[in-house]
């Protein structure tokens, strides 16, 4: 006789759920921001992330809908980047070759807004690929780390069986965009050092030339 079925257990979607829908009203109040792609593949991007968020919320980490998310996450990470590259492009080349042009007002919401989206999505990527996602942290699969975290430092101190969750690795990419380095965990594989890498360099192009134009402008 088979016993009862194993429910899966699975992180809650609120925190990035909530975080995504911060982002894209900061973005939605923000005036005359730059943007390369129209306004409206930015809200289809979030629907498409929230979607299979709320479906592993109501389904309880159904498998189906866990690769989904995580599809979904990491188209969404590509698309950024290739539209940031192409935003920043046009916004260093505004304020280098053609300064007397530059609205600093337009600048700032730009740079406000690139900045923000860039800690989500990187937050999200790395919630995604550490130690095999969220589904596999919390369920105790053994998966190799891709960041070790402080809180490993005093076991003694943490509840048991504690692990990272999204609100983790939120502090993880604001600290990489902000102090463009590891801070609060260290990254321990080659993939986790690249997308760093690339987090701070978007986030350094940003304040220092884009942010730094705008508020001199001003």
């Amino acid at each position: 006789m088979n016993g009862p079925a194993h429910t899966p257990h699975h992180e809650s979607r609120w925190p990035p759920a909530l975080a995504i829908l911060a982002v894209l009203l900061v973005s939605a109040a923000l005036p005359a921001h730059v943007h390369v792609l129209p306004v409206w593949v930015a809200y289809a991007a979030g629907f498409a992330v929230l979607t299979p968020m709320l479906a592993v919320a109501l389904t309880g980490g159904n498998t189906l809908w866990l690769r989904i998310e995580r599809t979904m996450i990491f188209l969404l990470a590509g698309v950024y980047v290739a539209n940031v590259s192409v935003e920043l492009a046009d916004l260093i080349g505004v304020v280098t070759l053609h300064p007397a042009s530059a609205n600093g007002f337009s600048l700032l919401s730009s740079s406000v807004v690139i900045w923000m989206a860039n800690v989500l999505t990187f937050s999200l990527l790395y919630w995604q690929i550490d130690r095999g996602g969220p589904y596999a942290r919390v369920n105790r699969l053994k998966v190799k780390p891709d960041w070790v975290f402080a809180q490993g430092a005093v076991p003694e101190d943490l509840p048991p069986g504690w692990q990272p969750l999204f609100l983790d690795y939120l502090y993880l990419g604001y600290n990489t965009a902000t102090a463009f380095s590891p801070t609060d965990a260290s990254p321990l594989t080659r993939r986790a050092k690249m997308l760093m890498m690339i987090e701070s360099m978007i986030s350094l192009l940003t304040l220092v030339i884009v942010l730094s134009r705008a508020i001199n402008i001003i």
